[in-house]
């Protein structure tokens, strides 16, 4: 069972890494990176902490365009070549299959945002003269809330089109991180509304100390509970396909 998931995720990652997108999304990022430090900003370029938040908001960006044009389009362009027939008919499981493709993604964003990282903490050493390794709790952040992304765009598509799932992830995203706007805390409907601003941290790292390790526990624990949902829930909407 592991064995044939993480053959699925291994020929993900592989495809991921032949696709232009990947690097071109890489190279933007690096490019927009070096770039902070010209901008204008208080009459003496941008400051160590606005080029934190600037350099975060940055990597988010690239991370969720890398993470839709991985994952809206990977299951049904899998169904239109019928490639996933070949795939099913070996032995794999439907769920198998979904996590596999998921893992595949999930690996492939982590390895760019990796990259992403090295390059702010880079640049931000080489235009400031600090090393500002806590960026990686903020792009780690990321990383957790691109793999949630990653797993909604796997139950979308598991039943519909790259088009919806795009706008359906948009949306996702976009209600995800309005809790704090719609309700207040007192508010019942709070503990209900489905929320990410756990993962939202890029002002605690840019502008404060950065977060506890508790507080990182906690992040990993809405990861997990975010993405083993989808997952099941694509599991559940991928079984009754017909195929």
């Amino acid at each position: 069972m592991t064995g044939r998931v993480w053959a699925l995720a291994a020929s993900v990652f592989l495809d991921a890494l032949r696709r232009k997108v990947v690097w071109v999304v890489v190279l933007f990022a690096a490019v927009m990176a070096a770039a902070i430090p010209a901008l204008p900003s208080y009459g003496f370029g941008v400051v160590e902490a606005v080029y934190r938040e600037v350099a975060l908001a940055l990597t988010y960006l690239a991370t969720m365009v890398l993470t839709l044009s991985l994952a809206a389009n990977r299951i049904p362009a899998e169904i239109e070549r019928r490639t996933v027939y070949g795939v099913l008919v070996r032995s794999v499981r439907r769920w198998e299959y979904l996590l596999g493709t998921w893992l595949g993604i999930f690996v492939t964003v982590g390895a760019a945002v990796f990259a992403f990282t090295v390059v702010d903490v880079v640049v931000g050493w080489l235009a400031y003269g600090e090393l500002m390794f806590r960026l990686a709790e903020g792009t780690f952040a990321i990383l957790l809330e691109a793999g949630v992304v990653a797993a909604f765009c796997v139950a979308v598509s598991s039943v519909i089109g790259p088009v919806v799932v795009v706008v359906s992830a948009l949306a996702f995203v976009f209600l995800a991180h309005t809790r704090s706007q719609l309700l207040v805390p007192e508010d019942i409907l709070w503990r209900l509304y489905p929320s990410l601003d756990a993962l939202n941290i890029i002002n605690p790292v840019a502008h404060g100390g950065g977060v506890s390790v508790g507080y990182i526990f906690s992040m990993l624990l809405v990861f997990v509970g975010w993405t083993g949902i989808l997952l099941l829930v694509s599991t559940a909407l991928f079984s009754r396909r017909d195929l």
